[in-house]
This record gives structure tokens, sequence and C-alpha cells, in this order.
């Protein structure tokens, strides 16, 4: 098996694993082993356990002595303030990347990913193009931290990554019904990229913050959205109180 098809099997068992925690399929405190990922998304055993040590590394599980790993539980104001406490620092982030002034290549670099994503937002399967937009989103995240010339920006983004729903890229499995909605919410975040890293580019500093807070909401649309699909996917409690309470 090589290297492009174990990728690709781990991100179908990381989406597929988020998806069933997200939607409420597994409960706080149920196991999550290996052979429930290789059954449930026809992967092999080393893509699976990446894909646990991933989902891991988010927050929705936690690995616990002599019972191996679990499903974290999680309140409404865990799932509203990851968000809010992740598009406050990447607003201070894209506004001192605007103030300072972005070094050359970084700007250069933040172009070439922006061209990358939309030409990957082309792309007719709509699990490949989650995947591919996923990877290329976290990118630029990344470059727009690295622009601030900031380590304790980096160091804080860095510790966030480890609360559920603070990530950007908190995909889940989509119901087809839901594919077109999906899209219009990637490209709608797409259109923010370009806005930001023109104010960026422009020295705009109040105006890189706001799109940048702005941005982080693009994670409520898309977590709304599966709650509105309530025939389709079953929601914790917890995070469906959230959504309802501090909605887009």
């Amino acid at each position: 098996m090589d290297k492009n098809q174990n990728l690709s099997q781990t991100e179908r068992a990381v989406l597929g694993l988020r998806g069933l925690i997200v939607q409420g399929q597994l409960k706080p405190g149920q196991r999550v082993i290996e052979q429930m990922l290789v059954e449930n998304f026809g992967v092999s055993r080393t893509p699976a356990r990446a894909a646990i040590q991933r989902i891991c590394e988010e927050g929705f599980i936690s690995e616990v002595p002599r019972r191996g790993y679990v499903v974290s539980g999680f309140t409404e104001q865990d799932v509203f303030d990851a968000i809010a406490i992740r598009g406050t620092l990447e607003g201070m982030a894209a506004r001192m990347a605007a103030e300072k002034g972005p070094p050359p290549g970084v700007l250069a670099s933040m172009k070439a990913c922006l061209q990358a994503i939309d030409e990957a937002l082309q792309e007719r399967d709509l699990e490949i193009r989650q995947n591919e937009y996923a990877g290329l989103n976290d990118r630029l995240h990344e470059l727009v931290c690295e622009a601030a010339q900031s380590p304790m920006i980096t160091r804080a983004m860095q510790r966030l990554s480890a609360i559920p729903f603070s990530l950007n890229n908190s995909f889940t499995d989509v119901p087809p019904s839901a594919e077109e909605r999906v899209a219009a919410i990637l490209r709608s975040a797409q259109e923010q990229h370009h806005s930001l890293v023109e104010a960026i580019e422009r020295g705009e500093g109040t105006r890189a913050e706001a799109l940048a807070i702005e941005h982080s909401r693009s994670t409520w649309k898309y977590l709304t959205l599966m709650l509105h699909l309530r025939g389709e996917v079953e929601l914790p409690a917890g995070l469906e109180a959230a959504l309802r309470g501090h909605g887009a």
C-alpha cells in the first residue's frame, strides 16, 4: 500500500470518527478502538491508529489509563469558547501581520496557498474537496500566524488546538442532501481568505483583524448546518444547545 493511499485512508477515518462524535453516535465515555474504524470506514489498522491519534490531539477523545481511548465530554460553553478564542487569537495575528508587514516569502506563500485552495474547490467530489481544502486551509492559517512574527501567538494557537471545535477544519461526513450547502460554506470561507490576505498585504490592521474574527464563524455555519439536518444526523445535547444559543 503506497503512502498516498495510506493518507487517503487516514483522512477518511478522521472524517468518519469525528462525524460519529459530533453527531452524537459515540457518547462521552464510550471507548474508541481501531477495529471500530476498520469495520466502519474500510481502512486498515495503521490509518485507523493514525486517525485516533489525530482526533485525540483535537480533544474529541482522551487516553485513559487501563481503558484506552474514550470519547471526551464537552459542554455548550466549551464549543462557544473554543471558536471565540480561536477567532480572537487569529484576529490578533492578522492585525500584527498587517501592521508589521508580512515577510515577502510568507506573503508569496499565502498567495500560492490561496491559488491552490481555489483549484481544490473545483474538485467535483465533496469528500476529496474537503480533504484538500482542510490541509491547505491549515497551511494558510499557519502562514497568517507566521506573518505575525510573534512566538507568543504561535504558542497560544498550538495550545488551542487541543480544544474540541477550536480547529478550522472540524469537518465530518456530509449527507448527500447537504453537499451543496457545505460547498457554499467552503466557497464563502475562501472569499474571506482572499479578503484577509489582501488586508494584510495593504497593511490594514483593523480590517484584517475583523475579517479573521468573522472568518472563524465559518465553523459555526458548518455545525449549524449539521444541526438543521435533524432527520439525518443526531447531535449531542451540549452541541445542539450551544448552536441554538449562540448560532451564527
